[in-house]
């Protein structure tokens, strides 16, 4: 019967259900001690089911599951095939202008996150190009925008202000606001803009 028990234990630690746990517990900044208090779980039972002590039963998870909004087959897909983890190596990376079929391209851009599946952001490599002021179009989107330069020197305008930044500065700003993008000089300017709608 050992063997038995030494089997589902196994078959049931593949599913990382406490592990599960944890990661949506935390996404919400939530402690033990308030999950409990949401569940109608001990802070201790729910301790052990973090650390993969104890495995749930279908209730308790269900209970669970549904303060957080997801469903009980969060907990049973494999990982791998949700693909939490989405690595993109330079060799593979596409390089696009920023759009199709324009004359003027202010930079062109390579998707730096295109394997992660459950995206919760979109990154870019962008490689800026030398363009003159009156051949720039502003352009707007919804969420907030995050640009880190690598490398050369670049102006940032958004609404009315004109922002110049150097390599290694950063920039976060709310891209609702038409803004566009010019690299000062005939140096290569490159950096990494990160969306978040």
């Amino acid at each position: 019967m050992a063997g038995m028990n030494d089997t589902i234990a196994d078959g049931l630690g593949r599913y990382k259900i406490g592990e599960k746990l944890r990661t949506l517990r935390l996404r919400k900044s939530m402690g033990l001690v308030e999950l409990g208090k949401h569940t109608g779980l001990s802070p201790a039972l729910l301790s052990k089911l973090e650390r993969g002590k104890l495995f749930p039963t279908l209730p308790t998870l269900l209970r669970i599951a549904m303060v957080f909004g997801v469903g009980l087959e969060y907990f049973f897909t494999d990982e791998r095939k949700r693909r939490l983890v989405g690595v993109v190596r330079r060799e593979e990376r596409v390089r696009f202008p920023e759009r199709p079929a324009a004359q003027d391209v202010p930079y062109y851009f390579e998707c730096l996150d295109y394997r992660a599946t459950e995206r919760k952001l979109s990154a870019y490599l962008a490689d800026f190009q030398e363009l003159p002021a009156e051949k720039l179009k502003t352009h707007q989107h919804a969420g907030v925008e995050f640009l880190f330069v690598m490398k050369g020197s670049l102006t940032l305008r958004i609404g009315g202000e004109e922002y110049p930044l150097e390599a290694e500065d950063a920039i976060y700003f709310d891209a609702a606001v038409p803004h566009s993008y010019q690299r000062r000089g005939a140096k290569p300017c490159t950096g990494v803009i990160v969306t978040v709608p």
